[in-house]
């Protein structure tokens, strides 16, 4: 944990230059004239100036405004992270008061993607591969298989980083990252073991504190008189516990909402198609207009399938397909945010007006897939869906309530995948309007960042697995994989980095970047 803001903050301090927690500066240059090493970045002294030529580190005033700008701009979920805009001084270009955490979500997903713009490539990748390996041996389940891999990349992630760091970033901190993978194969997953949990328990304790010079005392006391309210309330009916805040417009998922419901109705499902392929024979080979079928009379069929099997002695029909067939009420609740899994969503419009992001969702279903608009053989495989809620119903089947989300998913146009596995989508593009209903459930949260270097695109990035931990060998459990996203993915190939070096031509200082000057 102390491993990842230290090599954050080394890295942030010496691309904003950043007083204290700059890496450059007069000796370093030296120590690399000592070495032999980039002797065209020596300090040029003058009569009251001393001249440093701009490094392959070193960013323009526009290209670090770029950088503060892209922090900025950044509205991450609800418990995600503090907020990132009162961290940047867009008047010094700088960071400030970066915490523990704060250089953690930094490192894991948001740095790679505020310096797309910026530095020479094989830089700007050496960066992006080194914030790869925290997010690996970060994550929730660790492949033992794969630990030996990420050893011998992260020794060929800091060899790239010598290429384009001065000798005095390589700290001890910085060597202690390559011995992180053997405290993982260990030690177990990182998350077991990292501090943050204790560290948030202690602002709470902070926060007791009302007489400075007695602070044991206030935190004793305060205490011991909120556990006696919390014992109160188990005893009394319609309070609310401490601390945590209600609000009307705010639903909360039942323990019936969701999975449990659909489970019930698949082999409905594939009864109603043997019964529209045996209605229908001359279209039984046709994929699409089945499914089309299917989607319009299913509702309807549900409902006098059921009725003519609870008419029946031993009819084995559960209350829940009862209701579920019955349909719900036609006054529908709308809410502008919902709980799910202990998870906040939003709508789009409550996002607006807030400084986080709760609205980004991501479903991963089966449809039927394409080659062109005259393929008449569409293939059935699972498709990543990406989209942006805009209204959260409360289906009520009087028994239990389903909530559902509607949606502006993104179109096929507007998504692409770069060369380092970024998922970028254009929210203007907006497609699937015949289908915009998902159930809560099925959904993964998502939060979009905009892109510095693709004006009007947005980078996707996902909310962490807040599931258990596990250790495992062959097999990666867990929650869905969102499809074509870098952290999932793994390092780039380090053979595409041996082209982008020759890209350079050897030269070390960076054109358009101006000098640095020392009193």
């Amino acid at each position: 944990m102390h491993i990842e803001k230290n090599v954050c903050d080394s890295i942030i301090g010496t691309l904003l230059e950043i007083p204290g927690k700059n890496k450059d500066g007069i000796a370093a240059r030296l120590d690399l004239l000592n070495m032999g090493v980039k002797t065209d970045l020596q300090p040029q002294y003058g009569e009251r100036r001393t001249r440093l030529p701009p490094g392959p580190w070193n960013l323009s005033r526009a290209e670090k405004r770029e950088v503060c700008n892209s922090f900025y701009g950044m509205k991450v979920p609800e418990g995600y992270s503090s907020n990132i805009k009162n961290l940047v001084s867009l008047q010094d270009s700088r960071l400030l008061g970066l915490k523990s955490h704060d250089c953690h979500t930094l490192m894991q997903q948001l740095l790679p993607v505020a310096i797309r713009s910026v530095l020479e490539k094989p830089a700007r990748y050496a960066i992006t591969r080194l914030c790869f390996f925290f997010n690996a041996i970060c994550a929730k389940t660790v492949d033992v298989s794969k630990l030996d891999k990420l050893e011998e990349d992260v020794v060929v992630t800091l060899c790239l980083l010598e290429k384009y760091f001065p000798p005095s970033f390589f700290d001890i901190m910085v060597h202690l990252v390559v011995h992180l993978v053997r405290e993982v194969r260990l030690c177990g997953p990182v998350y077991f073991r990292w501090m943050y949990p204790f560290e948030r328990y202690m602002k709470v304790l902070k926060g007791y504190v009302q007489n400075r010079t007695r602070p044991e005392g206030c935190i004793a006391e305060r205490y011991i008189a909120e556990e006696a309210v919390e014992f109160c309330t188990q005893h009394l009916s319609d309070v609310n516990t401490v601390g945590v805040p209600s609000s009307q417009k705010m639903g909360v998922s039942k323990p019936l909402s969701g999975c449990t419901n659909t489970e019930e109705v698949l082999p409905y499902i594939e009864q109603h198609m043997i019964h529209i392929k045996t209605a229908y024979p001359k279209f039984r080979k046709r994929t699409k207009w089945l499914q089309d079928k299917h989607n319009s009379t299913f509702i309807q069929w549900l409902r006098f399938k059921v009725q003519s099997e609870l008419e029946e002695d031993n009819h084995g029909v559960s209350e829940n397909l009862r209701w579920l067939a019955a349909g719900p009420n036609m006054a529908v609740p709308l809410y502008r945010s919902y709980l799910i899994k202990g998870i906040k969503f939003n709508i789009k419009a409550q996002d607006d007006v807030r400084t986080t992001q709760n609205s980004g969702v991501y479903l991963l279903a089966q449809t039927m897939q394409v080659a062109s608009a005259k393929d008449k053989n569409p293939i059935l495989s699972n498709m990543g869906f990406y989209g942006v809620i805009q209204e959260i119903w409360d289906l009520d089947y009087q028994k239990f309530t389903i909530p559902v989300f509607r949606c502006d998913w993104i179109d096929s146009s507007g998504l692409v995948v770069d060369e380092l596995g970024f998922t970028l989508v254009d929210l203007s593009k907006i497609g699937h309007r015949n289908d915009q209903f998902v159930l809560a459930s099925q959904v993964k949260q998502i939060f979009f960042v905009d892109d510095p270097m693709h004006r009007g695109w947005s980078v996707v990035l996902s909310m962490p697995n807040r599931e258990y931990n596990d250790v495992i060998g062959d097999e990666v459990l867990g929650d869905v994989i969102i499809d074509c996203e870098p952290f999932t993915r793994g390092m780039p190939n380090v053979d595409t980095f041996d082209e982008l070096v020759g890209e350079l031509g050897g030269q070390n200082i960076r054109d358009g970047c101006e000098d640095i000057w020392i009193e």
